[in-house]
């Protein structure tokens, strides 16, 4: 069904009021009281929201993860029951409602809603309106020493008002799309429960094989230090970091993330092991397109692919993801030191019999990781039919489009 036949049934020929965020709602940025008061931290009862909460327990919290002290609350006043917070800073966009008096950390504006339209919105409406204006958010972003929320955009940015002057029917009409989106929601969260355990699965089993694949009896193969095979490189700062996005991805400390590097220092077929830095060590990534490594991580590379694939020795170092744990010095920042990296062993069989492993290896790592198939796949078309679907019941006509 198209957008305009599926809202003009549900509106049925009502008309549409749009209302600014900041005519509808008190906004107020949350805080984190003076950790060094303990006096604010032991023996809380005060609902005390950050990330980690809507992470751990969804994006409809009654409870929170950490408490504080009522003498930690600024003015004696919480936020109310039934608002809304929201990331415009750091993890743009992410929201919850939530169901009880609160405060929330200074990654949040909180959103409460004026007494003249408290009883014009069904906040659970709101709620699910504000996926859009998460989307929003995330594409009006202003760049300083972090990403933030183009604030005055977010002010003025439009909530609809359906059947305004029929409040009985325009809650009506509010409630009908909180039934349907409720109830796709919930079977979505089912599927993708479903699909998940069944990765959770399959990865352990294709741990294991590879495992296997990756075990030798002694004398079967010859072992080599990595630092006699493989050239290892530690990363660096690009030269210069961009805000639109280039062809180059940026890899540190285990994240990869678009529009930083005019150039590169790492390119075809290589490996990158995070293994420096607070976090990210024991990550072992695979890199076929250049790209720029950040200072926190090593390059490795096959230096003769006669006696070692840069492939194999990948597959060799995601399974020993553990033992480079092991090897984290403590004191300052926890890193892996390279001349630590360099004495690692790692069975060199035959290069037809290396090549016979990754080919399988790779079929199975397609089926338990890949995006592009198998079943992180399909819980990603789930979740992006349920988008679909979701921004459906929210494309209220504008009144722009009325007029065409």
């Amino acid at each position: 069904m198209s957008r305009n036949n599926f809202i003009e049934k549900l509106l049925d020929g009502v008309e549409v009021e749009w209302k600014a965020v900041s005519e509808i709602f008190h906004l107020k940025n949350g805080y984190t009281p003076l950790t060094s008061k303990k006096e604010f931290w032991e023996g809380g009862s005060i609902p005390w929201f950050r990330m980690d909460d809507i992470r751990k327990n969804g994006q409809i919290l009654n409870d929170s993860l950490q408490k504080i002290s009522e003498s930690a609350v600024k003015g004696g006043k919480l936020f109310p029951a039934n608002s809304i917070i929201i990331a415009t800073s750091a993890t743009i966009g992410e929201h919850a409602l939530i169901t009880v008096p609160y405060l929330a950390n200074q990654r949040f504006t909180c959103l409460s809603l004026k007494e003249a339209y408290v009883e014009t919105f069904d906040i659970k409406f709101i709620f699910y309106y504000f996926f859009l204006l998460a989307d929003w958010c995330k594409k009006n972003t202003t760049m300083s020493s972090f990403a933030s929320v183009d604030m005055d955009g977010f002010r003025k940015f439009q909530i609809p008002i359906p059947c305004p002057e029929n409040p009985k029917k325009s809650l009506e009409i509010q409630a009908e799309i909180v039934r349907i989106l409720d109830a796709f929601t919930a079977l979505t969260a089912e599927l993708t429960a479903e699909l998940t355990a069944e990765l959770t699965a399959r990865k352990k089993q294709y741990n294991y094989y590879r495992d296997q694949l990756l075990s030798f009896d002694e004398g079967e193969v010859e072992w080599k230090t990595l630092g006699g095979v493989v050239e290892i490189n530690t990363g660096q700062k690009p030269s210069e970091i961009l805000e639109t996005a280039t062809e180059f991805d940026y890899i540190n400390a285990g994240t990869t993330r678009s529009g930083y590097a005019t150039g590169y220092n790492c390119e075809g077929d290589t490996i990158t092991t995070p293994s420096r830095g607070q976090g990210g060590i024991g990550f072992v990534g695979y890199q076929k397109e250049p790209f720029w490594l950040g200072p926190l991580c090593y390059k490795m590379r096959s230096l003769d692919e006669a006696i070692l694939t840069n492939k194999y020795l990948f597959y060799f170092l995601q399974s020993k993801s553990e033992l480079l744990l092991y090897l984290k010095k403590e004191g300052g920042v926890p890193a892996v030191n390279k001349s630590d990296l360099a004495k690692l062993e790692i069975p060199l069989p035959p290069i037809n019999k290396q090549k016979r492993i990754v080919t399988i290896l790779d079929k199975f790592d397609a089926l338990t990781n890949s995006i592009s198939e198998g079943l992180p796949r399909e819980i990603e078309l789930r979740q992006k039919q349920y988008e679909y679907y979701r921004d459906l019941l929210l494309s209220f006509p504008k009144p722009e489009e009325i007029e065409a």
